[in-house]
């Protein structure tokens, strides 16, 4: 009873707990809570939403996601490449910011929660390996540039058009560089310069809110947002309703759903991926056992808690898990205190950031996103194989050219990396083997090795299926070709762990082709489980099982016996 309580409460194991895990998780969510509420205003304004839209997604499913996961860091809530992907989903649809904008957004997270309780419920965490690493880094640092540069406008304090060509939109900004307000570019500048600088000299500081809290101050103080006072007044946060969020109703009705489902599930689907590699890497370092499934849960619980108060929607968050870590966490519970710390803000601090410059907020997007940019890792991928460059250079390449539109991006990188790996296994390593003077086969190119004319020997590394049958087949052909004196050649069959029907009757043709030539057939090595196949297909009867063998020098010897004296040929 115990156990299954722990399955349906995953929390519940973290108790008892001692005074000093008590400690460690309150000042990791505090230190975790002063990073989140500058950047969830943040990210909202990124996704076209109101703050409170953020700060809504920063309160709920945070404690959810920490209650229900499984990683004891993972910290779940608005993040700046989800942001992007909401606004792209979103403002094909609808005006940013308007009503309706958020209506769909809710919507589209509640669908998003769907999607994941889907994933929990018939355990398809298997689904991440569907989207290869290659094609997340070459959409994350493309969605770098993109967030990157759509805030440059607010830096600059020129609105930023937007249309079906966000890089149009782009260039189009240049043209209106004369209009550039210099209090807004002269803040959010310095708040950039200070974040990043922050960074890297005062790891442990929360510079965010500490720029935000100092820029609104000098907002207020310097009346830098009211056009009487000032000939550059800036653009700011605004009113930011106090105290819990509203309940919303997010269940959306046939003609939404169908509207947003395929913005849903590529939330879902790179959503899921950044969180599960995230959380992964931190279980790494933190030697803790990670359940995908159960991370499903959590994610998907955050979901709903965002979409059912009005927040937008959410996944686990890269650089808030790392802080969490390094703020020396011990449990989930450290996520559920920045949950409660976000509460007490909503209840007591909003109105102090009525005067908040939008252009900090812009400042503090960019520094978020230089910092999960890593073109030499997307250069890296060119160095590992061919695939995985091309892979991930065309996924980064479709996401910046389809912008606004990020999906066609990620599916054009997807069907280059899946069709890639398919071409791959349609053409398998195929080697032509020769006998060293130690009996032992090795590849023909390799230190010049000749093949043995008496028994050359053919090895599949793969399996052998329909998508690679006939290649088998033609190389096969195409090596005997190069020695037609002889008269028996092997099949290794080490490196073939699994074959289809497709498999079994090429080789039964093989057999039948290389007889009318009067050359023998032989199979070594076959594996317990491809020889079950190929016993039931009836091509073990069709060969004749005194051709099967063990090992290559078994198969060796018995061709040299049954071979008269002066058919046999000399290495």
């Amino acid at each position: 009873m115990r156990i299954f309580s722990k399955k349906l409460f995953p929390f519940l194991s973290w108790f008892p707990a001692g005074l000093g895990d008590l400690r460690a998780d309150l000042l990791a969510g505090l230190t975790v809570a002063l990073v989140l509420i500058p950047q969830s205003m943040a990210y909202a304004e990124l996704a076209g939403l109101p703050v409170w839209a953020g700060l809504y997604a920063a309160f709920i499913p945070v404690i959810l996601g920490g209650l229900w996961g499984s990683s004891n860091h993972l910290q779940t809530g608005p993040g700046a490449t989800m942001g992007l992907i909401v606004a792209a989903v979103l403002m094909p649809l609808a005006a940013a910011g308007s009503a309706e904008y958020v209506k769909l957004a809710v919507q589209l997270g509640f669908m998003v929660g769907v999607i994941w309780s889907l994933v929990a419920i018939f355990r398809l965490g298997f689904i991440i390996n569907f989207l290869s690493r290659p094609v997340i880094e070459g959409f994350i640092n493309a969605g770098g540039i993109l967030i990157a540069v759509s805030q440059v406008g607010k830096i600059l304090g020129i609105p930023l058009s937007r249309s079906d060509h966000m890089l149009g939109d782009m260039v189009g900004l240049i043209s209106r560089l004369g209009a550039v307000n210099p209090i807004s570019l002269l803040i959010g500048g310095v708040s950039l310069m200070l974040l990043l600088g922050g960074r890297r000299f005062f790891p442990k500081v929360p510079m965010a809110l500490i720029i935000a809290s100092l820029a609104t101050a000098a907002v207020y103080y310097l009346g830098l947002s009211d056009p009487e006072r000032t000939a550059y007044p800036l653009a700011i946060v605004g009113n930011i309703p106090a105290g819990l969020p509203k309940p919303a109703w997010p269940v959306p009705d046939l003609g939404n759903t169908m509207k947003l489902l395929p913005g849903a599930l590529i939330f879902a689907f790179v959503g899921f991926m950044e969180t599960c590699s995230v959380a992964r890497g931190i279980a790494a370092r933190s030697h803790q056992k990670l359940n995908v499934n159960q991370e499903a849960v959590g994610q998907a619980l955050a979901s709903f808690g965002a979409a059912f108060s009005g927040g937008q929607p959410i996944n686990g968050s890269f650089s808030r898990s790392a802080l969490n870590f390094a703020s020396g966490a011990r449990s989930g519970l450290a996520a559920v205190f920045t949950g409660l710390f976000v509460l007490i803000f909503l209840l007591v601090c909003t109105p102090l950031f009525y005067f908040l410059p939008k252009t900090v907020l812009a400042a503090i997007i960019i520094a978020a996103v230089i910092k999960l940019m890593n073109f030499r890792q997307l250069a890296s991928f060119m160095k590992v194989t061919r695939a995985d460059g091309v892979a991930a250079w065309v996924t980064f390449a479709g996401t910046l050219v389809f912008a606004p539109a990020l999906e066609k991006g990620i599916l054009l990188g997807a069907s280059v990396s899946i069709f890639m790996h398919l071409y791959k296994m349609m053409r398998p390593h195929i080697a032509l083997l020769g006998r060293r003077a130690d009996g032992k086969l090795e590849a023909v190119d390799v230190r010049s090795t000749e093949v043995d004319r008496n028994l050359p020997a053919i090895r599949l590394d793969g399996r052998l299926f329909f998508a690679n049958a006939a290649y088998f087949e033609d190389q096969v052909h195409g090596h005997l070709e190069q020695i037609p004196e002889s008269r028996n050649v092997a099949i290794i069959f080490d490196g073939i762990n699994e074959i289809d029907s497709s498999g079994t009757e090429m080789l039964k043709e093989l057999t039948g082709q290389l007889g009318h030539k009067e050359v023998q057939l032989i199979f070594v090595g076959v594996k317990p489980q491809v020889r079950e196949v190929l016993v039931s297909s009836g091509l073990v009867e069709l060969v004749g099982r005194s051709n099967f063998f063990g090992t290559y020098g078994e198969a060796y010897n018995e061709v040299i016996a049954r071979m008269p004296s002066d058919m046999s040929f000399s290495i």
